[in-house]
């Protein structure tokens, strides 16, 4: 994955969410009067965040902290000597603690910080507090959970405000660019919005929200590339996962899918999202997924007009001319077309009651809207149990239809001009049923059609066929020669010369060679039912062995 470099987030307009994470410190319990916590050594470390608090007297307590903790002791079972504090310190540093709290009092077992346990809690680096016994550790306890309740009060507050902001900016008028605006002000995380294909729709990054780049700024475009594997990961998922990874640098890349019922963009995230700005993801998923419904909807009419364009283009009498008049219209300029058809899937479109026949219609647009998307400059329609589709003939179109179209039948026509698309149409809609039989996009090309055929059937009944019909040639010339002219002069078309130049023999022996095999399998060159049995046959043979 390239290495991405982003720019620093500019300051934002609004107050951005508090962190819930590390808010509260030592130095914050230490400074308030009524806790009275004394520092006894480690007073350079009361930066550190505290995340609990934990009463224990045993000798051993890390295995019982989760990291974070504030432990407190009255060091009831702890001997007082070099060896035993030293020991007891390396367990609850090791454990993740964030300082220890001695309990002193006149009838406690200690009225000041021993000796051995301030050298033991400063060689390794953990702070040591006291606290007077007229302070009970629950005091100290709940004045932890209470600062950490009243931070993630705040930060939830700060997170409904945010909220709102995004909602205000989805209902601007200028919906996925203003919201990834809001969202990248309140949390500082940078974000693009890109379309099923992977193509940037909208970005956070630099560029003044009122006019955008069509492209994107070299910021977004830097982005999208870096988290392309990623995209096309989540997007073979559809709307059924999220996913993350980082980059060379180790920026966090994270992707969610955008869309009601199908999906319809990727939200990228660049940046780790601390916990409370994860409080508003689901809320930014949810209005750019709204908004890109919006507009999918209002692309209606558009994919309507173009759907009308291909089907004046295919209508019977359409002339050259006014075919590259509708592709002209339609903004297809490429010099060769190709034509597309994907089968409805018959049980969904003609199933039992009205509801499975409306479902199967619905889903045929949908496929329809989708293809209009990956298809830059096609026109695609729904007509007669397929989706059918003309575009340019350099699409990788096998790609498209794994992405937007897998487990479907589908029929590829071969390259034509612009004014031939509407045969490449049609011989796709004829490879439809073929390709339903073989489970895979089938596509027309010199032979494929044949080889498709072939392979539909069984081995074993093929090669059965092929050796009662070349057998007696096998027979009376075990060198093969008479096979190999045979296949020759059929696969010709029947020509004795250019039979003669492939195999570098007389004409002469051409034809004695074929009328010999004629003979032996009792077939007749003119009869075209006798020919085709030895087509098929000497096929049949060819593909075995290739």
């Amino acid at each position: 994955m390239p290495s991405l470099h982003l720019p620093a987030s500019t300051v934002p307009s609004e107050p951005a969410i508090p962190d819930l994470s590390g808010i509260l410190r030592i130095s914050d319990l230490v400074a308030r009067a009524d806790l009275r916590l004394a520092v006894a050594s480690g007073a350079e470390h009361l930066d550190r965040r505290v995340e609990a608090a934990h009463v224990s007297e045993l000798l051993t307590p890390g295995q019982w902290l989760q990291g974070g903790e504030l432990l407190m002791t009255i060091g009831l079972l702890l001997p007082m000597t070099d060896h035993d504090c030293a020991a007891y310190v390396r367990d609850v540093a090791s454990a993740g603690a964030c300082a220890l709290v001695l309990g002193l009092g006149r009838e406690l077992p200690h009225q000041r910080a021993p000796e051995p346990l301030i050298r033991a809690s400063r060689a390794a680096g953990l702070p040591l507090l006291t606290v007077p016994d007229e302070v009970p550790f629950i005091a100290v306890t709940k004045a932890v959970f209470e600062a950490r309740a009243a931070q993630q009060r705040l930060a939830l507050e700060h997170a409904f405000e945010a909220q709102r902001r995004l909602t205000g900016a989805a209902a601007s008028g200028n919906g996925v660019l203003a919201t990834l605006r809001a969202w990248r002000a309140a949390t500082g995380v940078d974000a693009i919005v890109a379309d099923p294909v992977g193509r940037l729709v909208a970005d956070s990054l630099a560029g003044p929200p009122e006019a955008p780049g069509a492209d994107g700024s070299p910021d977004a475009v830097a982005l999208l590339t870096a988290s392309t594997d990623l995209i096309r990961r989540v997007a073979a998922r559809g709307l059924h996962g999220s996913g993350s990874s980082s980059d060379a640098e180790g920026v966090r890349l994270e992707v969610q899918p955008l869309g009601a019922r199908r999906l319809r963009g990727l939200l990228v995230l660049a940046g780790p999202v601390e916990s409370a700005a994860r409080l508003l993801v689901s809320g930014l998923v949810s209005l750019l997924s709204l908004e890109l419904e919006r507009r999918h909807l209002a692309d209606e009419p558009v994919r309507r007009r173009r759907a009308a364009l291909l089907g004046r283009l295919l209508a019977p009498g359409t002339t050259p001319e006014q075919a590259r008049d509708v592709l002209a219209a339609a903004g297809l300029a490429a010099t060769e077309v190709r034509g597309v058809a994907v089968g409805i899937d018959a049980d969904s479109a003609t199933g039992a009651g009205a509801n499975a026949g409306d479902k199967g219609a619905a889903d045929a647009v949908e496929l329809a809207a989708d293809l209009a998307l990956a298809l830059p400059g096609g026109l695609v329609r729904v007509a007669g149990g397929a989706v059918e589709a003309v575009f340019g003939a350099d699409l990788d179109v096998r790609a498209i239809l794994g992405r937007f179209a897998p487990g479907r039948p589908a029929g590829i026509g071969p390259a034509a001009a612009p004014d031939a698309a509407g045969s490449s149409v049609r011989q796709a809609r004829s490879l439809v049923a073929l390709s339903r039989a073989a489970g895979r996009p089938v596509e027309a090309r010199p032979g494929s059609t044949s080889r498709l055929l072939l392979g539909l059937a069984d081995a074993a009944t093929l090669t059965g066929f092929a050796d009662a019909v070349l057998g007696p040639i096998d027979a009376a010339d075990p060198a093969g020669e008479l096979a190999v002219t045979l296949t020759t002069w059929l696969e010709t078309g029947g020509s004795w010369d250019e039979t003669s130049r492939r195999l570098d023999v007389h004409r002469h022996t051409v034809r004695n060679r074929v009328d010999k095999a004629m003979r032996l399998t009792g077939r007749r060159p003119q009869d075209g039912d006798d020919r085709f049995d030895l087509w098929l046959a000497t096929r049949i043979r060819r593909d075995s062995l290739g």
